[in-house]
């Protein structure tokens, strides 16, 4: 789990300008979903016996449609997260020169919640209120339990993309160098993929690595061995 500073310098540059949710979510999100369904396309053609040139065409088509259909949708749906921030923000400036006693209640509910009380709840209930922007940011937290750092559409939708492309090429690339045993190399490269990824996302994480690995690999074979048992359903050869 990575630590982060307490010295003076530490402490204001990391309040002063928050880091959001970041982009962790969208690359575990890309890449499992890039490996997963490039090596169910394969599982399941290899099930039905086709030619791996058709793995290989059907691989890198979906690979780039779906990719981009992913980035497409993280992007819609980031975007729409940002949208309701903003709509909640006008609400509470509304609200504020509108209803002041009302919110001036909200404000002090939620310094009590976390702790505050007496004089000093008071003290601290006037000073928020007094100031619009902090009204609004304290507002998005204890009343929408919101962020009140705004999401990035682009940078998300970018992130996603990258992160498909390239987990979802490797489990293509036996198949491109037309390798004996094509189909096993794939899924021992599918393998270490969703190992990897689930690894990696244990820096961020209370869990040891190689149990996070075996986590994101498990729920990765059970997609792989569905997509393949319903290949053989249609076996040609």
């Amino acid at each position: 789990m990575v630590e982060h500073g307490h010295s003076q310098d530490d402490v204001q540059a990391r309040i002063g300008a928050p880091r959001g949710r970041g982009f962790l979510r969208d690359l575990v999100y890309g890449g499992i979903d890039g490996s997963i369904t490039t090596f169910a396309i394969i599982a399941g053609v290899a099930g039905a016996g086709l030619d791996p040139w058709v793995i290989v065409a059907l691989g890198f088509a979906n690979v780039l449609a779906d990719g981009f259909s992913m980035a497409a949708g993280n992007f819609s749906a980031t975007k729409a997260e940002l949208d309701d921030l903003a709509r909640l923000r006008e609400v509470e400036r509304r609200h504020l020169r509108d209803y002041p006693e009302g919110e001036r209640l909200e404000i002090r509910e939620i310094l009590r919640l976390k702790g505050l009380e007496g004089e000093v709840l008071e003290a601290a209930t006037d000073a928020i209120a007094a100031s619009e922007e902090a009204s609004v940011q304290l507002m998005l937290e204890g009343e929408y339990g919101l962020a009140s750092v705004d999401p990035h559409p682009w940078k998300a939708a970018v992130m996603t993309f990258v992160a498909f492309i390239t987990a979802g090429v490797i489990p293509l690339i036996p198949f491109v160098f037309g390798l004996e045993d094509a189909f096993l190399y794939s899924a021992i490269a599918t393998a270490g993929v969703f190992f990897g990824i689930g690894a990696l996302k244990s820096r961020w994480a209370l869990v040891a690595w190689w149990w996070s690995g075996l986590e994101t690999l498990g729920i990765g074979g059970v997609a792989a061995a569905i997509a393949y048992a319903v290949g053989t359903l249609f076996h040609l050869g």
